[in-house]
């Protein structure tokens, strides 16, 4: 029997150097994006095989007036030659022939630029493509899987959408599940969609940045009956459901905590819930309301944003940025809330399950129970 004894390491005592935050954080990122290489690198191979296969199906019965009945076939032989591999069942030929139909470009999702100037999302791609001489955007197909793939290609049929959920999935990292849900949800309408003054608050690219990171509404569906109570009951449940809440808020948020403790002129505050969004290097405020948008609160939110920069920011970190979330909102009162505030600020609704919100509406009010 083996009787050693493995000791505990102790931790050092000595301070890290200045700046090894920073230089730990890119060799972890250069470790991340060697492994998402080569998981890329393998997907596009399987990709560039189905799309090869898909076009040959296509040219032999186009050229050669093969039927249907040559699919089922070539998925029996195929896969009796390679019985170890389940890639070539005959659903899957076929879903490689209308790849290869849907991607005439492959590798790449080509979308005329012409195609993409009434879609708001694509507006800050769409003038760094013009300002280039480019006449398509294109996007690399092989960024998200096969089976992604064939998903998004059955739900969604606008070029332009397509191109946009096959980027933000690859950028969100989402499951097929996650993906369909979203797409469901109509993320692409939200994204970019809040009330903000970031273009007046930020440099160029970090307001873009901020702009994107945001959306109007969000879909806290997952909270189920919780709708029906209070701000602080809805903070205990998004806490306590935090991997739903992060999926929601979208990649790059980190959950600091609810009920986040700061004194200020000897008071006591507490902050709905803080945040740190690891791309912009900024903590964020979330305030949330349970009630319709009132302007008082962005002043309230205003107060947070200088506390969190005075007392929890730290050199390293950027401006703080604020998040108002409302139950329901007047988008012109809240632009107009936003007049003359000199940090960065957000403003967006929530969203529930609308079966407990259409419930809510029809409950009798306070007024008409004491009136009977």
């Amino acid at each position: 029997m083996n009787n050693a004894v493995t000791l505990p390491q102790i931790p050092s005592t000595e301070p890290l150097p200045t700046g090894y935050e920073h230089w730990r954080g890119e060799i972890v990122s250069l470790i991340e994006r060697s492994k998402l290489q080569a998981a890329l690198n393998v997907n596009g191979e399987l990709l560039s095989l189905y799309w090869k296969i898909g076009k040959y199906i296509i040219r032999q019965q186009q050229q050669q007036g093969w039927g249907a009945q040559v699919i089922g076939q070539l998925s029996d032989d195929l896969s009796r030659r390679f019985p170890d591999d389940r890639g070539y069942s005959e659903r899957n030929l076929r879903n490689m022939k209308r790849f290869a139909e849907e991607y005439p470009d492959f590798p790449v999702l080509r979308v005329p630029l012409a195609d993409i100037k009434g879609t708001e999302i694509w507006q800050v791609a769409l003038a760094k493509l013009q300002a280039e001489g480019k006449e398509y955007a294109e996007v690399p197909l092989s960024n998200i899987t096969w089976y992604h793939h064939q998903s998004l290609i059955s739900k969604v049929k606008p070029l332009p959408e397509r191109a946009f959920y096959i980027m933000a999935t690859a950028q969100e990292g989402w499951s097929r599940d996650v993906m369909l849900l979203q797409v469901s949800n109509g993320y692409i309408h939200t994204k970019g969609r809040a009330i903000a003054n970031f273009e007046d608050t930020m440099p160029p690219a970090r307001s873009d940045l901020a702009r994107y990171t945001f959306k109007d509404p969000y879909n806290f569906s997952f909270l189920g009956t919780v709708a029906l109570q209070n701000e602080l009951s809805i903070e205990k449940e998004l806490a306590r459901r935090v991997t739903d809440f992060l999926l929601e808020m979208g990649k790059g948020f980190a959950f600091i905590g609810r009920q986040y403790h700061i004194s200020v002129g000897g008071d006591d505050y507490y902050i709905d819930i803080l945040m740190y969004h690891l791309q912009l290097h900024c903590y964020v405020v979330v305030e949330l309301k349970a009630v319709e948008f009132v302007p008082d609160f962005v002043s309230k939110l205003n107060f947070y944003i200088s506390a969190v920069d005075e007392y929890v920011k730290t050199a390293e970190d950027k401006p703080t940025i604020g998040l108002l979330l409302c139950r329901s909102k007047n988008d012109t009162k809240a632009r107009f809330a936003l007049r003359g505030i000199t940090q960065p600020l957000g403003i967006a609704q929530y969203e529930t399950e609308k079966l407990f919100a259409d419930v809510a509406s029809a409950l009798p009010q306070i007024s008409e129970m004491e009136a009977d």
